[in-house]
């Protein structure tokens, strides 16, 4: 990685040198006959290249790393107009004295601050790239790690569910053991992915509200609805389900009395609309509900869909709703 750094350095600034030695030689080209030959002519234009470079390599490579930023700004334009007079002197006093010196002077401020705006603005595009590349893989690293921390949470439910199924004795325990292999089978296949079928994603979605509807028996009544086109629409994977586990947790689960949950989704416009209601029982206790698994959908959100998506949470005195609008087409 330096050599390849060293080696683009070095690239750009013989191509640098290249380009100023050109633009010499084209500026002084009318005056090309006062020259005995095109060798002198040739030398003159390179001699006129050397001086400006060198000032701007002392500039580039000596005073900005070693003074500028350092934050010592007074120092730095001393020494860069102490350098540029001290070259201009060397250059311009035996041909006009003073004069030389002064037209000089001021010829070399320009050409320095010419290379002084082209090097800024390469470091700060270069910044710019590292910045942005920090944060990708900053931003990569994180997802990963909430991807990791749903699929033991999810679990952890899911087997609380088949777990009172066992303690009730039900002849349905096997066939719901069945069914979570399936549900944490396309679990750990989503895990792999950037992004799964929202088909796929809703279907995951019902079986779990399926397999949910059977440990709760008859005391918790359950719709799902799915209104829409969701052929070729993408999602994150594993998004929505937080919100249904928080649903049974703290609407059905937390009560022996009668309860509902309502689980919709509206595609409209490449848009999801998804919204979930949980009944709230009677002696229910004040919850802010930060669990896990919500809290990681909140910050997946602000990640994946940072400009794209609106969470709204409704906590009603008997009930409890979620609305998220997301827009799949989002890149």
């Amino acid at each position: 990685m330096i050599k390849k750094s060293l080696r683009n350095t070095i690239l750009i600034n013989v191509g640098a040198f290249v380009l100023v030695l050109i633009l010499e030689l084209l500026s002084g080209w009318m005056l090309i006959d006062k020259y005995d030959t095109k060798l002198s002519f040739f030398m003159w234009g390179l001699g006129y290249a050397i001086i400006i470079m060198a000032v701007i390599w002392i500039n580039h490579f000596v005073l900005i790393p070693f003074v500028l930023d350092k934050k010592r700004y007074l120092l730095y334009a001393v020494l860069l107009m102490l350098s540029i007079l001290f070259v201009s002197y060397l250059r311009g006093y035996e041909k006009d004295g003073w004069i030389g010196i002064s037209k000089f002077f001021f010829f070399l401020l320009y050409t320095t601050g010419a290379g002084m705006a082209v090097f800024f603005l390469r470091r700060n595009a270069r910044m710019q790239k590292q910045r942005e590349e920090k944060e990708k893989l900053q931003r990569e690293m994180e997802l990963n790690y909430l991807k990791e921390q749903v699929n033991p949470h999810f679990l952890f439910n899911s087997l609380n569910s088949i777990y009172a199924l066992s303690r009730q004795q039900s002849a349905e325990t096997p066939e719901v053991v069945m069914q979570l292999s399936e549900l944490m089978r396309y679990q750990l296949e989503s895990a792999r992915k950037d992004t799964v079928l929202l088909k796929e994603e809703l279907e995951f979605i019902e079986n779990y509200l399926l397999l949910e509807e059977k440990r709760l028996s008859k005391r918790c009544t359950i719709e799902f609805s799915i209104d829409g086109d969701v052929s070729g629409l993408r999602i994150a994977p594993m998004l929505l389900i937080p919100f249904v586990e928080n649903a049974v947790k703290h609407g059905a689960q937390s009560t022996n009395e009668q309860s509902t949950i309502t689980v919709s989704a509206l595609i409209k416009n490449s848009t999801l609309r998804f919204q979930i209601t949980n009944s709230k029982p009677q002696m229910s206790v004040a919850s802010k509900r930060k669990g896990l698994g919500l809290e990681n959908v909140q910050r997946r959100l602000k990640l994946l869909y940072p400009n794209s998506h609106k969470l709204e949470i409704d906590d009603a005195e008997r009930s409890y709703t979620v609305h998220l609008s997301i827009d799949l087409n989002t890149p």
